[in-house]
């Protein structure tokens, strides 16, 4: 009677693990889903929201401005390419050279800004936030 009853949860459960489940499928889908990242061009437009971050000042040097941008993926000018990331850096820390590059930036917090980008580079120090370092560029809009 046991058998009767085993034997067909027993059918139903290896059925069950050899049919594809959805979760396991999307998984191809979703990678095949990545938006192509746009190529950058020395002096292109970087487009997105601007943010402030806090910073931590490091060794003698004095704590900083730090603004985040955030784009659509980006593939890097040579040598840089993607940044060891699957699609392209999606956020760029906007260095300001000058207090007067600053100032351009904190006026601009929270809304939608153009950078003409003359140097950009992948993030290598940690407790960087951002995927991109972005230190000579002036703003477009």
């Amino acid at each position: 009677m046991i058998d009767r009853l085993l034997k067909p949860s027993l059918i139903l459960a290896a059925l069950a693990c050899l049919t594809v489940s959805p979760a396991a499928a999307q998984g191809t889908d979703s990678q095949a889903a990545l938006p192509k990242p746009t190529a950058m061009k020395v002096g292109g437009l970087l487009s997105g929201e601007l943010t402030a971050m806090r910073s931590k000042a490091r060794g003698k040097g004095k704590k900083g401005p730090v603004y985040q941008l955030v784009s659509e993926p980006r593939r890097l000018p040579p040598p840089a390419g993607l940044c060891n990331l699957e699609n392209g850096p999606e956020t760029f820390q906007i260095v300001p050279a000058s207090d007067s590059q600053a100032a351009q930036l904190k006026s601009h917090l929270g809304k939608q800004v153009s950078l003409k980008v003359e140097a950009v580079a992948c993030a290598e120090e940690a407790g960087q936030y951002s995927e991109a370092v972005v230190t000579k560029w002036s703003l477009a809009n």
